[in-house]
């Protein structure tokens, strides 16, 4: 691609040909305010702030959605381009609400920020904010519409990036606003809680829904046994919550930090992502070697994609795992393997998921696969973010905390189990273990770089046992469609399976970029957070599920094997088809 040679505040850069101004202007360090693009989206120019002047150039373009060309010389900020930012700004306050100190974005907000910046004190013109009732439909995801800013972020998220359309624009002009299609409930549109909308709001228009003071109440209350659980995808990105750069692994201070919020006892939700491959791997082996028919297998640990699937794509129910999630797995043997251990009443026993998604909420109330220990087996899901909040408030110095180690029986993990918080991730660590079913030998290798790293759509073919296996990664919804309609094409033809196994994850980079993860993701960050999981991977003395001590002794004690009759009853699920979403 050719080099653009153009001048930026007097200072020569050479970019490549279709640069934005906007990125260019980074190149030489500047920046230039916006609030509509975003690193994931097409820019759309929508909010105006990011005007700059260019010598020879009638009026001031939008630096977001312009080219760069041969020669121009180009001026990002001056006296006259500083005003007409404050008055777009002031424009776009008279129709927010003064709510900062309420606001669950208050001290993460990008307009906030931005207005303290331009020393905005009070504005010239009048306030227009419409009385809209927020939605809390979907029990996992709050839209208080009052705070949109109309910069469209969450509806190219939903409809581009997710493939998922439940959001749009409704009416014009000073009466725009951002909502499901009909002005429907969230929860009656075809939602599926990746959260994604909320990652990507610059505001506090889309968050989720807050439930750190039920655990504040479940952790006073007596009679209690509160235990708690850390998703793989936590421990590499909560630390930029507090300062850490992206990826720093803080399993150790996390397990730390939660003994002093008082829980009664530390899990890691790798101990039942472990789980979860001795059963999704013998499921693979089965159909594979017996039943070729129901190939592919597709994965089902993510509760947005299982959504997704029931609403567009039922046709799949019969290729979908039936394992449950490692949430879900951790919370009925917290329930009942842990509580006749420990010789515990199990009513007793609550158990709070940290997790990075804000769909794990949604994935509690599946009533038909949430109640197997004949309780709720998890009783709150929190987002990473909330966490950080529970730890600031309890005044815990989180940078000080000296690591700790997780507690016995639901605690320890393989490298695989951490390498469930990553796209491709489920995949390694199925094979891992399949290669050992089949075999019983260990895998000659353990990494496949080939179903590593961003890229939407990942294929692979590799050799288990002598015989080759097909396989496709895909992450991002917007992604998951294609590789559907190649499976659907195979059987139309009365061809082979295209693929014999399919990772799916909804959010893009799977559950290191969540819709519960800190804000401000890109994908610089996901593939730092990405290292941070390889890492500890690495970093395991045991890389393997089957070979986690604590997994062997689960199933010699009280599960008997994989895919037994108690397994299927505590660890399994069913999917139901939703043919109203289907397009």
């Amino acid at each position: 691609m050719s080099q653009i040679n153009v001048q930026i505040n007097g200072m020569a850069v050479a970019v490549s040909e279709g640069t934005s101004l906007l990125d260019a202007a980074r190149m030489v360090q500047v920046k230039i305010p916006t609030l509509c693009k975003h690193p994931d989206l097409v820019a759309t120019g929508a909010c105006g702030l990011c005007i700059v002047r260019v010598r020879g150039m009638a009026g001031f373009p939008r630096a977001c959605t312009t080219p760069v060309e041969e020669g121009m010389d180009i001026y990002t900020h001056d006296n006259e381009l500083t005003e007409v930012r404050r008055t777009v700004l002031e424009l776009i306050l008279s129709t927010h609400p003064n709510s900062c100190l309420t606001c669950g974005r208050n001290g993460s907000c990008e307009l906030q920020t931005l207005a303290a910046d331009f020393s905005i004190r009070e504005s010239s013109f009048a306030k227009y904010v419409p009385e809209i009732p927020r939605d809390t439909s979907t029990g996992s995801l709050i839209f208080d519409f009052e705070k949109c800013i109309k910069c469209g972020r969450c509806v190219h998220v939903c409809q581009d990036l997710q493939n998922v359309w439940a959001l749009s624009f409704l009416n014009r002009g000073i009466h725009t606003r951002m909502a499901p299609a009909g002005d429907i409930a969230l929860a009656e549109s075809p939602c599926v809680r990746c959260g994604q909308c909320s990652a990507h709001c610059p505001t506090g228009a889309i968050i989720e829904l807050d439930e750190t003071a039920e655990v504040w109440r479940l952790l006073r209350e007596p009679g209690n046994h509160v235990v708690v659980q850390i998703a793989p995808s936590v421990r590499v990105a909560i630390g930029e919550e507090f300062g850490y750069e992206p990826g720093t692994n803080l399993t150790g201070q996390l397990y730390a930090a939660l003994r002093r919020l008082g829980f009664h006892a530390i899990f890691d939700t790798n101990f039942s992502a472990d789980v979860t491959i001795m059963e999704e791997a013998s499921e693979f082996i089965e159909r594979f070697v017996h039943n070729r028919r129901e190939l592919p297998l597709i994965t089902s640990c993510c509760p947005s994609w299982t959504d997704y699937m029931e609403k567009f794509h039922p046709d799949f129910i019969p290729h979908f795992s039936t394992a449950k999630s490692p949430q879900q797995m951790l919370g009925v043997l917290a329930k009942t393997y842990y509580a006749a251990r420990r010789g515990l009443d199990p009513s007793t026993i609550k158990v709070i998921s940290i997790m990075p998604c804000t769909a794990k909420k949604y994935e509690l109330t599946r009533s038909h696969e949430m109640y197997a220990s004949g309780y709720k087996d998890v009783d709150i899901a929190l987002t990473t973010r909330e966490l950080a909040r529970m730890i600031k408030q309890a005044g815990i110095e989180f940078h000080r905390l000296p690591p700790e180690n997780a507690d016995s029986l639901l605690g320890t993990y393989s490298g695989a189990g951490t390498m469930f918080g990553t796209t491709g991730g489920v995949m390694e660590a199925a094979l891992r273990t399949a290669q050992y079913f089949l075999t019983g030998e260990k895998m000659p290798r353990l990494v496949f770089e080939e179903i590593r790293g961003l890229t939407g759509i990942k294929e692979a073919k590799i050799e288990l046992a002598g015989q080759e296996i097909r396989l496709a990664v895909a992450h991002g919804l917007g992604h998951v469609a294609e590789v559907l309609d190649r499976v659907r094409e195979t059987k139309r033809k009365g061809e082979e399976p295209r693929y014999h196994f399919i990772e799916v994850m909804a959010c893009p980079g799977g559950c290191i970029g969540g819709g519960g993860q800190p804000y401000g993701v890109t994908d610089e960050i996901r593939a730092k957070r990405m290292q941070g999981i390889f890492q500890d991977d690495r970093d395991k003395t045991i890389r393997c599920s089957h070979d986690n001590p604590e997994v062997i002794e689960l199933y010699e004690t009280f599960l008997e094997k994989p895919l037994s009759e108690k397994a299927h009853q505590l660890l399994h699920t069913t999917y139901y088809a939703r043919p109203i979403y289907q397009r």
